[in-house]
């Protein structure tokens, strides 16, 4: 970080932060012989440092025309505190637990301040305990701990994050948990489970992180770590913690799945979970009948399942909605009856919710949820305390987030038809651009991957649009640097055909740069789909070199990209946001059509 920048985030800070607020302190330690106790589970999943109330929305249904779906504003930390406080203010016991992502691929308020904004949020909010995600480890195992424990961060050449800006930042007051994590030499990362005791019940939470996390996170990130199969370490834990007496058991998860499709979305809170599928599917059939519950997450999905008896749950991503599940406990056994439990998923209405449709939503929903949605309309204490403090995070960031930095003549979205994105075009043009100059790696084509463009730029208004620091930065938050390599015109096809693994359905394509264009036949066999491809309207010869430029997660065989490690006569260039804004100062950006010709 710059002098300059550091002197700009402590102006812009209006006030040091106070002390963050302890998790709930344990009930009592006893419960007469024959009683139940009844304990609130409140999961959320893949909240990636979306601190401030936006515009992000819900399709819910809605209850005045059955059948149909209505979009709802939702989101924001603040209005999620409101809601996780009225939440426990209706039952006696209570945890708030997350199924991973909670920080990572996040927006400024968040990656601006190495993440310490929203760890410190969540202290206020009171989160117990979380699964690790994979996007926990995208600085590395050691900046993981760091945010964890505490301490302010070295500032790095380059890197554009800010740390102790408010204050010295205290760490975490929620434990992480992954039982299928393990270092060299065998050790877990981090403990495998966590237990708290109500009235007299002990209760375990199990943490796991997708096994595939060493292909969606930058190799040097990950050196050294072993991902094991999720069941088979859950069910470690669970002998384990059966053994130690403890016999109600959650297991909180950084893996998911789909329900409905896109031609008939499914309602998150229908426990038949229609056209259920993804990895959630395997995992829960053999993840052990002792566990009472499962938080799911990863997928962004919205579901409420109940699998062989016991409910499977996922609140979507971005603090949009919550996961409620209601354990009675035998105080004497220890044992959940699963006959009397009782879950929900419910959405995070905030100040940008349609008053109608708060006031609709609130009465479709069963006793005693709700009573809960119409107390979280009005903040308490704690809700306040995290809309202050997400204000002054806000505050910090705001003169390098409102900064434009160009204009675009016409929006550009993650999604697209066919698998093809006109942001993930655009970005790739970007990075094509800003290595192109022989100087900089001669590059002839870029490819980006969708899955790191992570927000839309939209323009609307008419052309051309503005676009800040802080809307730039949210498309492309990882700061990976561009790495331009050489590759066969044999190799690019071959990488290209990899689009479509064996056993997979369909492409999950690499967003090319206009320089590259090419027929994809779906009907073709395997290594037979790309077909007419072409490098600046020239046909691709096979034994030829080509210069391409990818960001650094690719370059390390990201996605299952295992031929671009392969790359020779590499040259590092600048950083993807750096590109990016360059690309956008440049002209007014216009729309793009795909490069990417499908055919049956």
């Amino acid at each position: 970080m710059t002098p300059t920048l550091a002197a700009t985030l402590a102006l812009a800070a209006l006030a040091a932060l106070g002390g963050c607020a302890s998790a709930p302190a344990p009930a009592p330690a006893t419960a007469p012989a024959g009683e139940t106790v009844r304990l609130r589970v409140i999961g959320f999943n893949d909240f990636h440092g979306n601190l401030e109330e936006g515009k992000l929305t819900l399709t819910l249904p809605d209850p005045a025309r059955p059948g149909a779906g209505q979009r709802v504003v939702v989101g924001g930390a603040a209005p999620m505190a409101a809601l996780v406080q009225a939440l426990r203010a209706g039952a006696p016991h209570s945890l708030v637990v997350s199924a991973g992502d909670m920080i990572g691929a996040s927006p400024l308020v968040s990656t601006l301040f190495r993440h310490e904004s929203t760890v410190q949020v969540m202290n206020r909010i009171g989160v117990d305990v979380g699964a690790v995600g994979n996007h926990e480890f995208d600085a590395g195992t050691a900046e993981l701990q760091r945010v964890l424990a505490g301490g302010c961060a070295p500032e790095l050449p380059g890197n554009p994050g800010a740390t102790c800006v408010l204050q010295p930042y205290p760490g975490a007051q929620f434990a992480l948990v992954a039982a299928n994590v393990h270092q060299a030499d065998g050790r877990p990362l981090f403990a495998p489970s966590w237990v708290r005791e109500f009235a007299g019940v002990k209760v375990g939470v199990i943490g796991a992180v997708t096994r595939g996390t060493p292909k969606i996170v930058v190799p040097q990130a990950i050196g050294g770590l072993r991902f094991e199969d999720e069941a088979e370490a859950i069910n470690r834990s669970v002998r384990e913690l059966k053994a130690q007496g403890v016999h109600t058991l959650i297991v909180t998860m950084h893996e998911g799945g789909e329900i409905g499709s896109a031609q008939q979305p499914a309602d998150w809170n229908d426990e038949r979970c229609p056209n259920l599928r993804g990895p959630i599917v395997d995992l829960a059939r053999r993840i052990s009948p002792e566990v009472d519950l499962i938080i799911s997450g990863h997928s962004h999905q919205g579901y409420r399942c109940l699998l062989d008896g016991r409910p499977v749950v996922q609140s979507t991503s971005y603090g949009r909605g919550l996961s409620v599940t209601d354990l009675v406990i035998d105080a004497r056994s220890g044992r959940v009856d699963r006959s009397a439990t009782r879950s929900r998923n419910l959405p995070v209405l905030n100040a940008h919710t349609e008053p109608a449709q708060r006031s609709a939503i609130a009465a479709a929903q069963p006793a005693p949820w709700g009573d809960a949605l119409r107390a979280a309309a009005v903040p308490g204490d704690a809700a306040q305390a995290v809309a202050a403090e997400v204000g002054r995070f806000s505050a910090a960031a705001a003169p390098r987030a409102q900064r434009v930095v160009g204009h675009i003549g016409g929006s550009f979205e993650r999604g697209g038809r066919g698998g093809t994105s006109s942001a993930g075009q655009m970005i790739a043009d970007a990075q094509l651009a800003a290595t192109r100059a022989p100087a900089n790696g001669g590059a002839q084509l870029a490819l980006m991957n969708s899955g790191g463009v992570r927000a839309d730029l939209l323009c609307r208004q008419a052309p051309p649009c503005p676009v800040s620091f802080g809307e730039a930065f949210a498309m492309q938050p990882f700061g990976n640097s561009l790495v331009v390599m050489t590759l066969s015109g044999a190799e690019l096809k071959a990488l290209l055909e990899a689009q479509q693994p064996p056993g997979r359905a369909s492409p999950n394509f690499l967003q090319p740069s206009d320089s590259l264009r090419y027929r994809w036949r779906a009907s073709a066999a395997p290594g037979e789909r790309v077909q007419d491809l072409r490098v600046d309207g020239v046909p691709v010869r096979p034994e030829a070199d080509y210069r391409v430029t990818v960001n650094g997660f690719l370059a390390e065989g990201g996605d299952g990209h295992s031929l671009l490690t392969q790359g020779r006569n590499r040259l590092g260039g600048k950083v993807d946001i750096e590109a990016l804004t360059a690309y956008l100062a440049s002209t007014p950006v216009p729309s793009t059509a795909s490069r990417i010709e499908r055919v049956d």
